[in-house]
């Protein structure tokens, strides 16, 4: 057999699936994690939760697909974008990795703009802004503010490379998650020594850069042990999370473009040419199609939104929470509009379009006739209007837009999926197996094992589209009136966001 696995090392939790040689899942399996927030607006975890988990997950899609271990030809990664794993010169993690929702790096940001000769000039040099979430402002800050810990740092990995380097020793990354570092000349897909050096910072501080269906290494002789495996297998470079939910549902030509709504937001177009917002409000990123890349929005709480309002004030008898599905069906029992509800879904603060690390989550326009279907349906709503933020700055720089995909937990609930398609005013489609990120890499790790020529094939022969919902011309009439109110709610408001941190 060919068997190939991918492995995404999420937030909350790490997936893993195995693929037979024509991309037919076989098992998967999932293990979660705390996250920790020190102080309000950080959050880090331990790599050794990532890897335990790991190992867990692994060792169950081998156990229930009952494969051998030389079945298993090729692994994939993906995993978290932007978080910084410090590693001294004996591998080891000096402090808890910094993740991409952490907003404490706003003076870094504001240095490394500063160091570069302004926005302009670094946009040029790597293609985006300074945002507090990327990693370049989180080593600087570590320089800043923990400087012995700096001292000690000689490799900075994403987090799925620092699983890649327990799998096989090998320190390296892929041009997808590496643009998201702020180190990468994207156009180019090599690592900026222009900007390094403005930095003053050590390219050997960072992995081997390669594209992501290369064999970047195969696993150790104790790694294959401990999973079941040999030491045949080969680990290719895989993907950032979004890149590679991307390529899990296809998006690998002009025109594609999908919405993922998991604990971010995103709005993600494939694009033959990098392209770029002046403004920097979109990311430009390398795609993990080869020679590609692809535009991007994230709005940094989409489903956490929502997780944030179960897990906070909606908890019933013995510690247990009202679920998912309930708070939606009274949500789908309110008006579109909430009745004048708005939510501002900027709980971790903000990256498209606003770019503002200080901004605030905000329930506005409460009476007493509202319930909490009200207050679920407002939440919904704002998060899907920030999408529509996203989208429309695209269609604003001329993007090509044929179709849109919704993936990620808001396309498997029909109230939600509609309301995209509702608050868009456009078509969106959902997919016949939509496994996230994780089954992107299998299919790029299904690459580099042979079983397809190129990733485009692969997604050709694997991926298929199901249900296409159209908007309702009546609601859609009431988000677009609704949509304006929602943008100015945040520009009266963002003068007053960072009076609330004093």
């Amino acid at each position: 057999m060919s068997v190939c696995i991918g492995i995404d090392v999420g937030t909350s939790g790490t997936k893993a699936l195995a693929i037979d040689a024509k991309g037919r899942v076989l098992a998967e399996a999932s293990a979660s994690y705390p996250c920790h927030h020190p102080k309000p607006l950080w959050s880090e975890q331990d790599p050794e939760d990532w890897w335990q988990a790991t190992v867990k997950v692994v060792r169950s899609v081998v156990k229930q697909a009952k494969l051998k271990p030389a079945d298993v030809a090729a692994i994939g990664l993906s995993g978290q974008m932007h978080g910084s794993v410090f590693l001294d010169r004996n591998d080891q993690v000096i402090r808890p990795a910094i993740l991409w929702n952490d907003q404490r790096t706003e003076s870094e940001c504001q240095e490394i703009e500063r160091r570069a000769g302004g926005r302009k000039r670094l946009i040029k040099m790597v293609a985006n802004p300074a945002l507090t979430g990327f990693t370049a402002p989180k080593i600087l800050w570590l320089r800043n503010q923990e400087p012995r810990n700096f001292e000690r740092t000689t490799k900075v990995l994403l987090p799925k490379d620092e699983i890649r380097r327990r799998l096989t020793g090998e320190y390296a990354t892929e041009v997808s998650d590496a643009s998201g570092m702020l180190l990468l000349d994207v156009v180019k897909r090599k690592w900026s020594k222009t900007l390094l050096e403005k930095l003053e910072l050590d390219s050997s501080l960072l992995a081997t850069c390669y594209e992501s269906e290369e064999v970047t290494g195969t696993l150790t002789q104790s790694t294959a042990k401990k999973l079941g495996l040999t030491t045949d297998c080969v680990v290719v470079g895989g993907a950032g999370d979004c890149a590679a939910g991307a390529i899990g549902n296809g998006i690998v030509r002009s025109g594609l473009l999908a919405t993922s709504l998991g604990t971010s937001g995103v709005v993600f177009a494939h694009s033959d040419q990098p392209e770029f917002d002046p403004e920097g409000r979109l990311h430009t990123f390398c795609h993990a199609v080869r020679g590609k890349w692809h535009m991007m929005g994230v709005t940094l709480t989409a489903g956490g939104s929502l997780g944030w309002f179960q897990e906070a004030l909606c908890t019933v008898a013995k510690g247990q929470t009202v679920p998912f599905e309930t708070l939606t069906a009274e949500a789908a029992k309110t008006l579109a509009g909430a009745e004048g509800l708005q939510f501002l879904p900027y709980l971790s603060g903000e990256r498209t379009p606003h770019l503002d690390p200080h901004a605030r989550g905000a329930l506005i326009g409460i009476t007493l006739k509202h319930t909490r279907g009200h207050v679920v349906r407002s939440i919904l709503e704002g998060v899907t209007y920030s999408l529509r933020d996203c989208l429309s700055i695209m269609q604003d720089l001329g993007v090509p837009i044929r179709q849109i995909r919704a993936t990620g937990g808001g396309a498997k609930s029909p109230f939600w999926h509609q309301m995209q398609a509702d608050v868009f005013g456009k078509p969106v489609t959902t997919m016949v197996a939509d496994e996230g990120a994780a089954y992107g890499v299998a299919l790029l790790a299904a690459v580099g094992a042979g079983n397809f020529k190129n990733i485009t094939e692969a997604c050709q022969a694997t991926v298929k589209t199901a249900q296409e919902v159209k908007p309702d011309a009546k609601t859609r009439k009431v988000y677009d009136r609704a949509f304006p109110v929602f943008q100015g709610l945040y520009k009266a408001l963002k003068t007053e966001f960072p009076r609330l941190e004093s």
